[in-house]
C-alpha cells in the first residue's frame, strides 16, 4: 500500500538524524514514506564526524550533544553502554576540567546508531523507510507535490521536502585548488597527517575549532616541522572553563518565542538589558563579559590562551552563561531584531561571539599553548595572500613579512558558504520553481517557528530547511541542540499539515464515502 505521505529528506548528515529521531518519536502523525537522499560515504556522520583519530574530540560535553529531544542523557546513556563493551570510559575525561570530550569519531559511531534505531521504529510502526544514494539535483512543485530529480536522472516524488544539507567543504579562499601541497579537506585529519612530511613546514588557513583538530593531529603524529597558524584576526576559539549546572531564568527561548508569538520586536539594547538581569541574578557584572568579548580582538591571542586556561576552574559565571544564552536563545532571538540590528551584530560581533561560545577543551588549550611556547606553532594573523611558489610551495604574505610553506591546509569555516557546492543546484532550481528565495547573508529565508522556506513573508507548507540552509534566517544553527529545536519545530509544522490535509480528504468526500 502506498503511504499516505511522502517526506523527502535531503541529506544524511546530523541534522538528518535528529530529524528522524524526532519523526520517531512523534506519536500524533501517522505512519507515512520518508526517502533519505545521500550521495557521500558519510552517511549519517556528516563531515566532521568521520572514522579519525582519537585526539580530535568533540568541544562540548555529552548533554550538550544528545540528538534526543528532551533528554539531554539520551548520548550519555548510550556512551555508558558503549563503555561496559569496549572499557574506553575515562579515556577521555579532561584532566584540567574534568568534562568528557570525547573523540569525533566515537560521537559519529552514536549518530550512525540513532539513525539506524530511529528508521527501525518507524519501520515496526507502518512507515515505508527508503535511501537513495545519490544527489539531488533539482526540485519542482506539482499540484500535488514535489517532484524530486537526482544526479542519473531518477524523478521521486513526494509530499514534503527537508533540506538537510549540512555545510559542505570550505572555501577556498585563496584560490589555491589543484595545487601541490594544497590540502583542500582537512578530514578525516588521519588522512591529511599521512600525506604530510613529518619535517615539513605547513601552514593552515584558519585558527578556529578546525585548524585546532589540524595541530592536534599533526602533533598527535609527532611532526616535527614548523606549524602556522594563518588567520586575518589571530583569534584563537576560547577555552572551555569546567562545567557549572546553571538554568537561564531570563535570557530563555521561551520567553523570546512569546515575544514572536505576540508580533513584538526586540532591539540589542533591551538584549543587552536582559542579558544585564540575567547576570546579575547569578552575581556576575556585563562589565566582566564585556570585557571578555573586547579581548578577542584586542588581547593577544597567546596571552588570551594561557589566561583562559589558568581561568578554567574560576566560579566566575559570565562567561559561561553567555555560552549557554547564545546558542540555546540565539535562534529565537533573530527573528524579533530589526534588519538593521542584525547587520551591525553580524558585522560587529558574529566572529567574536564563535569564538566564545565554541570553545575548545582545555586539554585542546594546553597542547596548543605547549606547542606555542617550544617554538613549533606559531599564529600568524593579518594575513594578506597566499599564493603558489615558482618551483614548488607556497609564499604566504602578512603584514609582518612574509613565509615560506612546503603545505597549506584549509581550515576555513565551512559554514561560510551556508550552501554547500553540490547542493547549488538544488537551491536553484527551488528559487527559479519560486518555492525559495536565497537570503543575502546565505542560505533561504525560513519561517523560524516551522523552518518552512517563506517568499515574502509567506510560509510553504511543503519545504523545509534544518541546519546551515536556514541560517541567513536565522542564528547559530548548527550546534547539535540547535538542530534538535528545529528539527522538532519541523516534525510539530509537518504533524499539523499532515493532520490538516487528512481532514480535508474526509470533508471532500461524498456523504456516502464519508459514512463508510
Amino acid at each position: 500500500m502506498e503511504p499516505l505521505f511522502e517526506i523527502g529528506v535531503v541529506g544524511g548528515g546530523p541534522s538528518a538524524v535528529c530529524l528522524l529521531d524526532s519523526l520517531a518519536r512523534e506519536k500524533d502523525i501517522p505512519p507515512g514514506g520518508v526517502v533519505v537522499f545521500e550521495p557521500s560515504r558519510h552517511l549519517w556522520r556528516g563531515r566532521p564526524y568521520q572514522p579519525d583519530i582519537d585526539v580530535v574530540r568533540v568541544n562540548s560535553t555529552p548533554d550538550d550533544m544528545s540528538i534526543r529531544a528532551g533528554d539531554t542523557d539520551h548520548f550519555e546513556d548510550w556512551l555508558t553502554a558503549r563503555d561496559l563493551v569496549v572499557g574506553y570510559g575515562s579515556s577521555h575525561i579532561d584532566t584540567l576540567s574534568g568534562a568528557r570530550f570525547v573523540p569525533r569519531a566515537v560521537f559519529g559511531d552514536y549518530l550512525e546508531q540513532s539513525a539506524r534505531s530511529a528508521l527501525v521504529q518507524m519501520i515496526n510502526r507502518g512507515w515505508r523507510v527508503r535511501l537513495v544514494r545519490e544527489r539531488v539535483d533539482s526540485a519542482d512543485t506539482t499540484s500535488r507535490g514535489i517532484v524530486t530529480t537526482t544526479e542519473r536522472g531518477r524523478r521521486i516524488a513526494v509530499d514534503y521536502l527537508v533540506l538537510c544539507v549540512g555545510s559542505g567543504e570550505p572555501a577556498d579562499v585563496y584560490s589555491l585548488d589543484g595545487a601541490p601541497g594544497f590540502i583542500a579537506e582537512p578530514y578525516p585529519i588521519r588522512r591529511t597527517m599521512e600525506s604530510i612530511n613529518p619535517v615539513a613546514d605547513v601552514s593552515v588557513v584558519g585558527s578556529g575549532l578546525t585548524s585546532i583538530d589540524v595541530v592536534l593531529g599533526l602533533a598527535s603524529g609527532h611532526h616535527r616541522g614548523q606549524i602556522r597558524l594563518l588567520s586575518r584576526r589571530g583569534a584563537l576559539p576560547s577555552v572551555r572553563q569546567r562545567p557549572v549546572p546553571y538554568d537561564l531564568r531570563h535570557f530563555t527561548p521561551g520567553r523570546f518565542r512569546t515575544a514572536a508569538a505576540r508580533g513584538e520586536s526586540v532591539t540589542l539594547a533591551e538584549l543587552t538589558a536582559i542579558m544585564k538581569a540575567e547576570l546579575a541574578d547569578a552575581g556576575e557584572s556585563m562589565d566582566i563579559v564585556r570585557a571578555e568579548i573586547e579581548a578577542v580582538e584586542r588581547e593577544d591571542p597567546v596571552t588570551r590562551l594561557r589566561r583562559q586556561l589558568a581561568e578554567v576552574d574560576t566560579p566566575r559565571m559570565g562567561l559561561r552563561i553567555l555560552q549557554r544564552a547564545v546558542p540555546d536563545a540565539g535562534p529565537d532571538v533573530w527573528s524579533l531584531l530589526a534588519d538593521g540590528e542584525r547587520a551591525t551584530l553580524l558585522e560587529l560581533y558574529e566572529r567574536t561571539l564563535m569564538s566564545l561560545c565554541c570553545p575548545m577543551p582545555p586539554c585542546n588549550a594546553a597542547t596548543i599553548l605547549s606547542l606555542i611556547d617550544s617554538g613549533q606553532l606559531e599564529i600568524v594573523p593579518r594575513v594578506r595572500d597566499v599564493r603558489r611558489r615558482d618551483g614548488g610551495g607556497f609564499i604566504v604574505t602578512a603584514d609582518r613579512g612574509a613565509h615560506v610553506a612546503d603545505y597549506v591546509i584549509n581550515a576555513v569555516n565551512a559554514r561560510s558558504r551556508k550552501i554547500p557546492t553540490m547542493a547549488a543546484p538544488l537551491i536553484e532550481s527551488l528559487v527559479a520553481a519560486g518555492v525559495a528565495v536565497s537570503h543575502p547573508r546565505g542560505g533561504v529565508y525560513v519561517e523560524r517557528s516551522t523552518s518552512r522556506l517563506t517568499i515574502e513573508g509567506r510560509p510553504n507548507d511543503r519545504v523545509y530547511a534544518l541546519g546551515d540552509p536556514a541560517a541567513g534566517s536565522l542564528f547559530f544553527t548548527f550546534g547539535v541542540q540547535s538542530l534538535v529545536d528545529r528539527a522538532v519545530d519541523v516534525t510539530a509544522a509537518l504533524r499539523d499539515h499532515v493532520a490538516a490535509s487528512a481532514h480535508h480528504r474526509i470533508q471532500s468526500l461524498p456523504v456516502t464515502a464519508a459514512v463508510r
